[in-house]
């Protein structure tokens, strides 16, 4: 047992030590060197000994944290390939057209950011007139995830470079019109520039990750290699403390991601404040990253630092810099020489005297503006690292200041994010320090100029010279839209023959398909099957001998199931993404596969199959990211519905997702009742999106379809119903009247309700005499779609009927809706409907129960049908009063 007032034993005193005195005479040298030298010296061996051994190749667990110092130092660093002089005139006028645009745009109201990109515009910068490669050249390019507060800097390089007029910067966040610039980078809003929307945090380091690691799913798997794109990531440190920007740090590290570079600006400062104020975020994340198994560089300390740690020769300037908390260090940014003479420098006897050596106006420059991520030479270095690292993915911390350039009233302020626009003071005093020819008289104090040194100026050759030898401008969309062959139809037509007598759930009816899809010769190779965890829950383990899960390892052990059919296989050309427990990292894969098309010309077939509780309300910013993003695919909720999944409870059982998805303008969303509602619906999704889309059909959508786990006898397609199914509703089962005079309703239901439909059918008509039509909603959503479609028209003078409207005219009685969704989602269409409307559905938490007693208790099984139906039969005088309190009685309601 431990000593309870003692040290803890550590790993170390389970070892065997095969020399203890040899050990002993270790640790007795460094307390000598601590009691003589003192313990910044005995930390210095310690370090100087861990870096020879793991230089030497010895196995000693590495350091998470260094010096508050550059990676590579000075002396180390590459030469340049470029000219400086000439690049930091063209960042000159990016910079200056940014904060123009921002601050034109600001007078109308419309805000902008100009502080993040006046700290970043370095990084980028060097990026792109060295490192990014375009989509013109071999192969896809790089992959450039942009921080989304910085556009208005990436507008200004494309002004520059003749891709934008100053009438596009003009419109920034203007785009009612059809002509404007989106505030942040958005592909649905301007496709031929934007590829990724990076601007909801934390969502674009996620991605960019998977992306990564989806471009070596694609090489692996023989479409195409990727081997010469690289994923660049251009992140806040801010931003690092949303949940999903560390999610898959260490997936990255374990898959060996060397086509992966994190940059993230450090300029040590959130939205609001800094970002760890009584500690380091720098120095955080290199442990957090090293921990993960990343390569870390440091670019912190600009060349005007060199001198100050030439003559440290104690180490206490060093330890000073680690030693200062982030926000006392954002203050030395704000103050004069003599606070920082006296707070910084006055810290102890060997750092005054090493500040006695210094110049006020070297102080100044240091503490002020000299930044590793403000200089070309050392961002250079830091991506040149980054590049020439392999087996593992690389992060750039660049620390700069937030607002660089813009003048002592932004830099380091708490408050320049929200400060969205430049006097012409500052204006001028930023002009000065950029050395831009722009004359007094055009600073107008209203409507300061936009500035361009010309379309054949030197600057504008080089940039397009370079651009031209990275292969071409970026970023850039491009878009090669070839349509797939459409697969065969032996796939479909076994499903629309049914299934006889067997009970099959509509969650295997899907999974069966997809599987047959995948033999097709043409297109089976473009499915990508995307499971979170779980995939034998949705039946899914078919898929595993024969389309193997993706590892870019292989298998390297014996499964414990080999001599199984079923068995669990690992394959480096693996189709299936199973990504453990993850609905993120599912999603971000999702994201990757479902824009395939535009990153890489290779069109997948994505489909993402999960419990539907953990998909809309869990990633539902995702989803909105894919529809930004212009992505395709089938998102498929199984275990549907709020009565369906039984046992699992109030966390699990999903009665709204359909509302969510809803909100969607991208999403087609469907809840079939039938296997063969499911096959003609995917079959209609393959021909929207990847085949050939009618007139008027936007092919940027993607299919979200809810899907069941109760068996069910599947019946045969019904003749004639295939544009129904696609509209969102069709008449499945007409009612026979046992009299002609028989009260009559319309009964809709979807998904797993329309067996509960079905009995109350026969329940009318037996017990009661009243002859009900059964019909099929595979689409509430869709339905509502395109009635909004139809009043749109009749605003701008075209008389058009809903299909909703069409589908039930003359359809005697009233209409009841149900449903095992809230009611709201029937509800959408209830305003098209000129027959009486009502509706039942599973409104309020889920709990944990059999199937039947959990539909008892929402009132939507079979008998609560038949009552509220002959409720609403008994308002309109149709049936007696009394019919209603016997029902109740007989069914015990």
């Amino acid at each position: 047992m431990p000593d309870p007032v003692g040290k803890l034993p550590s790993e170390l005193d389970q070892l065997p030590d095969r020399d203890a005195e040899e050990t002993a005479e270790w640790a007795a040298s460094l307390d000598a060197v601590t009691e003589h030298a003192g313990p910044h010296r005995a930390a210095y061996l310690m370090r100087r000994t861990l870096q020879h051994a793991e230089s030497a190749g010895i196995p000693v667990p590495a350091l998470l944290e260094t010096d508050y110092l550059n990676t590579i130092p000075t002396a180390a660093e590459p030469a340049f390939d470029g000219d400086e002089a000439m690049e930091t005139r063209i960042a000159g006028w990016n910079r200056w057209n940014a904060a123009a645009m921002v601050t034109r745009g600001a007078r109308l109201g419309v805000g902008g950011h100009i502080a993040t990109f006046a700290s970043a515009a370095w990084l980028y910068e060097t990026g792109f007139n060295h490192f990014f490669r375009g989509k013109e050249g071999e192969g896809s390019g790089d992959q450039l995830y942009i921080q989304g507060h910085a556009s208005p800097g990436i507008y200004a390089r494309a002004f520059l470079d003749g891709r934008l007029t100053e009438e596009h910067l003009d419109n920034f966040r203007q785009e009612a019109g059809g002509k404007g610039l989106p505030s942040y980078p958005h592909p649905r809003r301007l496709p031929w520039l934007w590829e990724f929307p990076t601007v909801s945090m934390g969502l674009g380091p996620l991605s960019a990750i998977y992306q990564a690691r989806f471009n070596r799913y694609l090489t692996n798997r023989g479409i195409k290699d990727t081997s010469a794109s690289h994923v660049w990531a251009f992140l806040g440190d801010g931003e690092m403390d949303e949940p999903e920007s560390t999610a898959a740090l260490a997936l990255a590290a374990r898959e060996g991601l060397d086509n992966l570079t994190f940059v993230i600006n450090c300029n040590l400062q959130r939205l609001d404040g800094p970002v760890r104020a009584n500690f380091k975020i720098v120095q955080e994340l290199e442990s957090q990253f090293r921990g993960a198994g990343w390569n870390v560089v440091k670019s912190l300390w600009g060349s005007a630092w060199d001198e100050l740690f030439a003559l440290d020769t104690t180490g206490a300037l060093v330890r000073r810099l680690r030693a200062v908390p982030d926000a006392q260090f954002q203050t030395y940014a704000t103050r004069d020489v003599a606070y920082i003479r006296e707070h910084f420098f006055g810290a102890e006897p060997a750092l005054a005297e090493l500040a006695k050596l210094l110049t006020d106006a070297k102080i100044a420059e240091c503490f002020h503006t000299s930044r590793g991520g403000h200089e070309a030479r050392k961002v250079y270095a830091a991506y040149r690292a980054a590049l020439a690292h392999k087996g593992a993915p690389t992060v750039v911390l660049a620390q700069t200041v937030k607002g660089y350039t813009l003048g002592a009233g932004f830099e380091s302020r708490n408050a320049n994010h929200q400060m969205k626009k430049l006097s012409g003071e500052q204006f001028r005093a930023m002009r000065d320090l950029l050395e831009l020819p722009i004359p007094d008289s055009t600073l107008n104090e209203e409507l300061v100029p936009y500035a361009h040194p010309g379309a054949d100026s030197p600057e504008v050759r080089y940039l397009q010279e370079r651009r031209a030898e990275l292969g071409g401008p970026a970023p850039a969309r491009r878009v090669h839209a070839v349509a797939l062959p459409q697969p065969s139809e032996k796939a479909f037509q076994s499903v629309y023959k049914g299934s006889g007598k067997q009970s099959v759930a509509t969650t295997m009816a899907f999974v069966r398909l997809v599987k047959d899809l995948m033999r097709d010769k043409e297109t089976g190779r473009r499915w990508v099957p995307i499971v979170p965890d779980e995939a034998r829950t949705f039946g899914m383990e078919a898929l595993f001998p024969s389309a193997g899960i993706y590892s870019p390892l292989g298998q390297t052990y014996d499964p414990v199931d080999r001599d199984q059919i079923m068995y669990y296989k690992e394959a480096k050309d693996g189709q299936i993404l199973n990504e453990g427990i993850t609905e993120a990292g599912s999603m971000a894969d999702f994201i990757a596969a479902a824009t395939s098309y535009a990153t890489h010309g290779e069109t997948m077939i994505p489909f993402y199959i999960f419990y539907s509780m953990f998909g809309w309300q869990r990633t539902g910013d995702q989803m909105w990211q894919l529809a930004d993003q212009l992505g395709k695919g089938f998102i498929v909720g199984a275990t549907a519905g709020r009565t369906t999944l039984t046992g699992e409870g109030l966390q699990h059982a999903d009665g709204h997702s359909h509302l969510l998805a809803a909100t969607n303008p991208a999403s087609l969303n469907y809840d079939p009742a039938f296997a063969y509602e499911v096959a003609v619906i995917v079959k209609d999704g393959l021909r929207r999106m990847y085949g050939q889309a009618a007139p008027g059909e936007d092919s940027d959508v993607f299919y979200y379809l809810t899907v069941y786990n109760e068996p069910m006898p599947q019946p045969a397609m019904p003749e004639g119903v295939e544009e129904g199914i696609v509209k969102g509703l069709y008449r499945f089962k007409e009612g026979v009247p046992a009299k002609a005079d028989a009260p009559r309703l319309q009964l809709l239901a979807s998904g797993t309700a329309i067996h509960w439909a079905l009995e109350a059918q026969e329940l009318l008509a037996a017990e009661w005499g009243v002859t009900a039509d059964v019909w099929s909603a595979t689409s509430w959503g869709e339905l509502r779609r395109e009635a909004l479609a139809c009043d749109e028209a009749l605003l701008r003078g075209e008389q058009r009927t809903p299909y909703v409207t069409r589908a039930l005219d003359g359809a005697p009685g009233p209409v009841l809706a149900v449903s095992d969704w809230m009611r709201q989602v029937p509800d959408q269409i209830s305003q098209w409907v000129e027959q009486e409307y009502s509706s039942l559905g599973t409104d309020g938490f889920g709990l944990s129960d059999t199937r039947e007693a959990a539909r008892r208790h929402f009132g939507v099984d079979a008998r609560s049908i038949t009552v509220a139906a002959l409720a609403q039969l008994a308002r309109r005088g149709e049936v007696p009063a009394s019919s209603v309190k016997e029902a109740r009685e007989r069914y015990g309601l």
